[in-house]
């Protein structure tokens, strides 16, 4: 029998938590030469939303953009689905000599965000990088390291933690419950 997943933020915890972080964004970044740049999938709609509070304690406009990162993974060829999915990369705005601040739903073994990295310096070269994560869960394979946390969530290999937002799933949540178990194929 599974265990049911537990709910660790619901609509209003999140909404508070990207306040809270967007704050910090701003303090850590008084120049305001920042740009929000969110990690597709659910990255890329937390990034949409810290982007209008951004701007707004800002008072001025804050460029947004999105990363894809199909292509970039270091895990592509040892994957057993056929082809990954594949969302545009938007960068509609000059990267050198800015703060960007990489925005990502869950933080795990850090290669997602490196290859984030990665595609956002194939477009130039950013002043700094700085990242933003919704939940950070531990067990990294890569020394890399949030600068804003909305919630630093231990689990263990055995957990999966799930990110829901409005924009995808019709609600904005962040559960951990059970890692999917894989089904193996009989050869």
């Amino acid at each position: 029998m599974l265990e049911a997943a537990t709910v660790v933020l619901d609509c209003d915890d999140m909404r508070r938590t990207l306040v809270r972080i967007a704050h910090e964004i701003v303090e850590k970044n008084p120049d305001g030469t920042i740009a929000i740049v969110g990690i597709h999938r659910r990255g890329s709609h937390l990034a949409t939303r810290l982007h209008t509070l951004t701007s707004e304690l800002l008072q001025a406009p804050v460029p947004l953009g999105s990363v894809d990162i199909a292509f970039y993974r270091d895990d592509l060829r040892i994957r057993v689905s056929a082809a990954p999915v594949v969302h545009s990369t938007e960068l509609d705005f000059s990267v050198d000599g800015r703060t960007i601040v990489i925005v990502d739903d869950v933080l795990y073994t850090g290669r997602t965000v490196r290859s984030a990295i990665d595609v956002i310096f194939d477009y130039g070269r950013p002043a700094r990088i700085q990242l933003a994560t919704l939940v950070d869960r531990g067990h990294r394979e890569l020394p890399i390291r949030p600068d804003y946390v909305g919630k630093n969530l231990p689990t263990s290999q055995d957990q999966r933690v799930n990110v829901r937002v409005e924009e995808v799933d019709g609600r904005d949540e962040v559960t951990i419950g059970p890692a999917r178990q894989t089904k193996v194929k009989a050869a």
